[in-house]
């Protein structure tokens, strides 16, 4: 059907009574229809199709209308996508500055400066990432020496100082490059005094509990710690039997950490096994028995060579003598 272009209902019917439609009319006449009657057919058919073209301009007008409200709607939709693909960009990139710059974006209590810091320390960003993500990470970072090495590295950093990180969820964020670098004056744990032991386990336990980690984590490695620190090896004078239990402090750690991914899972570090103390505690006993023996040995051979030089050095009767 074509368009109409304009509204019918304005159309004036004509009177084809007039000399202009005279031809038209007088085509109707008949023997039975005179002119005036042809005149009221031809206006009976234009009424008619003007009736049906004001009934399609109706449709034409609803039809429009309802065209222009899709349009209208189509548009508003396109308008609001794009509105939303802007804030999903913008909030992104302000995310991105966010993990960039997270120092200048903390929220900073609305308080006076605290009277004492003497229970604040400061821990290395490597030793705080691996707590982070729930990987081993050794107890030297939360000794003296551990927190002083901190303090003497620490800078200020920028941009230039930031390099791009997997998180846990999969997605990239960029960190301080001193996330990524362990601290070149680390201790292995087998390795740490007693006394350095001592002093990073409990702030070791406020790093555990401050980066949310599970309290039955918590609770195992503080009960693990703890029969360390109370067992009797521990508290005893001879030096083999220390370094055995810190070894195996090391050693078990170390292993429950890789264990927590796998399939199997890990165990309640807890419980201290004797019998794997004590296998260790003879590794180390047999270890260091055999570096005692070779020192013996290598002493005994430069005391015979001194002895050799000396007699080759006498005169000759004395020699034999």
């Amino acid at each position: 059907m074509d368009r109409l272009h304009s509204d019918p209902s304005l159309l004036v019917c004509p009177n084809f009574m007039d000399e202009a439609y005279h031809a038209s009319c007088t085509s109707f006449v008949t023997p039975t229809t005179s002119e005036i009657q042809a005149a009221d057919l031809l206006k009976t058919v234009w009424t008619t199709s003007n009736d049906a073209l004001r009934a399609q301009w109706q449709q034409q007008l609803i039809e429009d209308h309802r065209l222009a409200a899709e349009q209208q709607r189509l548009a508003e939709e396109e308008l609001s996508l794009q509105q939303r693909t802007i804030r999903l960009e913008e909030d992104a990139s302000k995310a991105d500055e966010k993990k960039k710059n997270r120092s200048k974006h903390l929220p900073i209590p609305m308080r006076p400066r605290p009277d004492s810091t003497d229970d604040e320390i400061l821990v290395s960003d490597f030793a705080l990432r691996k707590i982070e993500k729930g990987h081993y990470v050794e107890l030297y970072y939360w000794t003296n020496a551990g927190i002083q090495d901190a303090h003497s590295n620490y800078r200020t950093r920028d941009d230039e100082g930031m390099v791009p990180a997997v998180g846990l969820d999969g997605s990239t964020a960029w960190v301080s490059a001193a996330v990524g670098k362990p601290s070149s004056a680390v201790i292995a744990d087998r390795d740490l005094s007693t006394v350095a032991f001592a002093q990073a386990v409990p702030r070791m336990i406020a790093a555990l509990n401050a980066y949310s980690w599970t309290k039955q984590c918590v609770d195992m490695l503080a009960s693990f710690w703890g029969g360390i620190l109370m067992h009797r090896y521990w508290n005893s004078t001879d030096a083999i039997v220390q370094r055995a239990i810190l070894i195996y402090q090391d050693e078990q750690r170390r292993a429950w950490h890789n264990a927590i991914p796998l399939a199997d899972g890990a165990w309640d570090i807890g419980f201290i096994d004797d019998a794997a103390l004590l296998r260790t505690y003879d590794r180390v006993f047999r270890s260091m028995r055999y570096l005692d023996l070779k020192d013996d040995h290598q002493s005994n051979a430069r005391s015979n060579q001194t002895h050799a030089q000396l007699t080759l050095s006498l005169p000759k009767t004395l020699q034999k003598a």
